[in-house]
């Protein structure tokens, strides 16, 4: 399949660069408040397994649009001779420094790039723009416009208006803001640019929601994995008397700690690098909920289960053992075995509340004492990781590529709970199974993952 190229061009500083990252999904792009940040063309590709499915160049804005459709407009030549002369021009004046830039973004439009013209419509219309326009007219290229949005005011209507003038496909994109929906809206209206494109942009289309979809099959399962990591995870620690002391208990309850914090950063790191955020500060990974520490009481009571919550949910879990057993007893208990286990979940699920690990003093038979703690048996702790997780990855989808500034999870923002009761019934006997020394077979793992597949995607 050969791939669609576009260049994407307008006035300097106005949101070019952030189109271009948007678009193509890489947080590479040099993007500046500055005029003149981008200097020379550059490509973008956006890949899917090393499939190129349209191809991005970034370009520097017109400086000279007026001398240069004056030198133009000296060519008294038909319409179908317009591009030649394009042509001539940037062979003429390639190596001019006073034309570089128009020359840079010509070239790729030259080489049969569709055009995206950027305007923002935050600040008025005038009919300097009108000189950029008719240049890109020459070249007799597939075009749209596309409207960007810097800051509050809006003059959309004007722009418009004279957009209408020059370009069938007009357009509103911010791609500060844009949804994964709108990504695919915005490929969708290119496939009407040009006939012989439509195709192509149709097979693109399809192969970036498959990839979209992928992507977060693979970051479902990276979450599976970290929450199964954690809860079978245990830290150990030789010692020397006969019983630890305190500072030893002390000791390995950091250690304990501060290895479940890295495999959350790492994990989220994954995560971030699934969806092509490479370039996010990464002070982000140090605290990714600003100052919500993972054991701290403010994280479990945002993101954990309340108590009633956890009593319903173990209360249940421990419900499905009992009946096991009153099934296997064809019901000679009385059906007390569901009553029983359902009272034993319920009981270990409130009183486990608080407490998050215990450490154990193990080896003295053998010889050699050492203290150990985990597997993790709290069972509030795996909705407290999961909530953590699938909130991390959903304001991740919402974070642009466009944008340069922080990647903030703001502690104060309201958290719902993203775990309803049906699916944390499911969730719980997983849990039980996670925290058992018992092998799990790769099926399980993906089921689970299926679970938390669903809850990401449940508003994308």
């Amino acid at each position: 399949m050969n791939h669609p190229t576009f260049a994407v061009v307008g006035h300097p500083n106005k949101g070019k660069s952030s189109i271009v990252a948007s678009l193509s999904l890489d947080d590479s792009v040099a993007i500046s408040n500055t005029p003149g940040t981008t200097h020379t063309k550059r490509s973008f590709p956006l890949q899917v397994d090393g499939v190129t499915i349209y191809e991005l160049f970034d370009t520097p804005g017109f400086q000279r649009a007026r001398k240069v459709l004056a030198w133009l407009e000296q060519h008294k030549v038909s319409a179908d001779k317009k591009q030649d002369i394009v042509k001539e021009f940037v062979i003429q004046y390639k190596h001019d420094p006073q034309f570089h830039d128009e020359i840079e973004l010509l070239e790729p439009i030259l080489d049969g790039a569709g055009i995206i013209y950027v305007i923002d419509a935050s600040k008025p219309y005038s009919s300097e723009y009108e000189a950029e326009m008719e240049i890109l007219r020459w070249c007799n290229q597939p075009s749209m416009a596309l409207i960007n949005h810097i800051e509050e005011d809006d003059f959309t209507q004007d722009w418009k208006r004279a957009l209408g003038h020059y370009f069938k496909l007009i357009r509103t994109y911010n791609p500060m803001q844009a949804t994964y929906k709108e990504h695919i809206a915005i490929l969708e209206s290119i496939s009407h640019l040009n006939e012989e494109w439509t195709q192509n942009i149709k097979v693109s289309i399809q192969l970036f929601e498959r990839y979209h979809k992928q992507r977060l099959q693979e970051i479902s399962f990276e979450i599976t994995q970290f929450i199964l990591t954690t809860l079978r995870y245990t830290e150990k620690l030789s010692i020397k008397g006969e019983e630890a002391t305190e500072l030893e208990e002390k000791k390995i309850e950091q250690s304990y700690k501060e290895s479940l914090r890295k495999m959350e950063k790492r994990s989220y790191k994954k995560i971030a690098t699934l969806l092509h955020h490479n370039h996010i500060d990464e002070k982000v990974f140090e605290l990714p909920f600003e100052d919500i520490d993972l054991f701290s009481k403010q994280s479990a009571a945002i993101f954990g289960l309340t108590k009633r919550e956890l009593l319903i949910t173990t209360t249940t879990s421990g419900a499905v053992t009992g009946a096991g057993i009153d099934l296997l007893l064809a019901g000679h208990t009385g059906f007390l075995g569901a009553a029983i286990g359902g009272a034993v979940g319920g009981i270990s699920g409130y009183f486990g509340f608080d407490e998050l690990f215990r450490s154990k003093l193990l080896g003295k038979k053998l010889g050699q004492k050492y203290l150990q703690i985990g597997p993790m048996q709290n069972k509030n702790f795996p909705y407290i990781l999961l909530n953590r997780s699938i909130f991390y990855v959903r304001k991740l989808l919402e974070f642009s590529h466009a944008k340069r500034d922080k990647f903030i999870l703001d502690q104060n923002e309201q958290q719902e709970n993203l775990l309803e009761e049906s699916k944390r019934q499911k969730l719980e006997k997983f849990h039980k199974l996670f925290r058992s020394n018992k092998d799990i077979d790769n099926e399980k793992l993906q089921e689970y993952a299926q679970i938390i597949l669903k809850i990401i995607t449940k508003e994308f």
